[in-house]
C-alpha cells in the first residue's frame, strides 16, 4: 500500500507508472495536492512552501507522455495516498487536469483552478466545490474563460486577481486558496477554527470525512 511520509516518495499508478512526489508541512488538517501546468515536473514549489504553513500539501511529478487517461489515473493514485478529503489545486494545463478528475469520480475535496485551458471533460459531473482564478492582467479572452468556466459548473464561484497575469505570484495566489480551502473544509466538518479562520490553529476532526461526491506552474 502507497503511503505518503517525510518530504518525498513514490506511488505507483495503474499503467505500473511510478509517480515521484514532495510533501511539504506537517499539520494534521485535510490534505491538498497541486497539480501543476508542466509536464514531467514536480514545479510550484513557492506555492506549496507557503500554503504549506497552513495545510500539508502533495505535489507530484506529472508524466510526459501518455494522454489524459493515464494523467488521471496518476492523480487518483497520489489522492490515494494523500488520504480522504484531499483537496486538488491546478494552473494552466494542471487545472484542466484537476477538473477531469474530478468529473470522473475521483474521491476529490474542494478544487482551485487557476486559468486553466478549455476543457472536453463533462463540467455537469463534477459535484466538488470549485474555486475559478484569473489574473487581472491576463488577456481579455482568458478571463471571460475563467467566468464562462465557473457559470458552467454545478458549484463554483469566481475570482480575479488585481494585477496578475497567468504567471501568477504565488505569495498573491496562496492566501486566497488558503481562504478557500479553510472555508471549504469546515464546511465539509474537517476544520475547527482554532486561534480563527487566517490563524494556524485549524486542526482536523479525527475520525471524519467531507460529504463530497464520489469520486503547480505554469501551463
Amino acid at each position: 500500500m502507497n503511503e505518503l511520509s517525510g518530504f518525498g516518495g513514490r506511488v505507483t499508478s495503474r499503467d505500473g507508472t511510478t509517480v515521484a512526489y514532495e510533501r511539504y508541512g506537517d499539520g494534521d488538517g485535510p490534505p491538498l495536492v497541486l497539480v501543476g501546468g508542466a509536464q514531467g515536473t514536480a514545479d510550484g514549489r513557492a506555492l506549496a512552501g507557503l500554503l504549506a504553513r497552513r495545510f500539508p500539501v502533495v505535489a507530484y511529478g506529472r508524466r510526459a507522455h501518455g494522454g489524459a487517461e493515464r494523467e488521471v489515473e496518476d492523480l487518483a493514485a497520489v489522492l490515494a495516498a494523500a488520504g480522504p478529503g484531499a483537496a486538488v489545486h491546478g494552473t494552466g494545463t494542471g487545472g484542466a487536469l484537476a477538473l477531469a478528475a474530478a468529473a470522473a469520480g475521483l474521491p476529490v475535496g474542494p478544487v482551485s483552478v487557476y486559468e486553466p485551458p478549455r476543457t472536453d471533460a463533462p463540467l455537469d459531473r463534477v459535484s466538488a466545490r470549485v474555486l475559478v482564478v484569473d489574473g487581472g492582467f491576463s488577456p481579455a479572452e482568458t478571463r471571460r474563460a475563467a467566468r464562462e468556466l465557473a457559470a458552467a459548473l454545478p458549484r463554483a464561484r469566481h475570482r480575479t486577481l488585481t494585477g496578475q497575469t497567468h504567471e501568477v505570484a504565488p505569495h498573491v495566489l496562496a492566501p486566497v486558496l488558503a481562504e478557500f480551502l479553510a472555508e471549504e473544509f469546515r464546511t465539509e466538518g474537517f476544520l475547527t477554527e482554532g486561534r480563527g479562520a487566517a490563524g494556524s490553529g485549524l486542526r482536523a476532526r479525527a475520525g471524519q470525512r467531507p460529504e463530497s461526491g464520489p469520486g503547480p506552474g505554469g501551463s
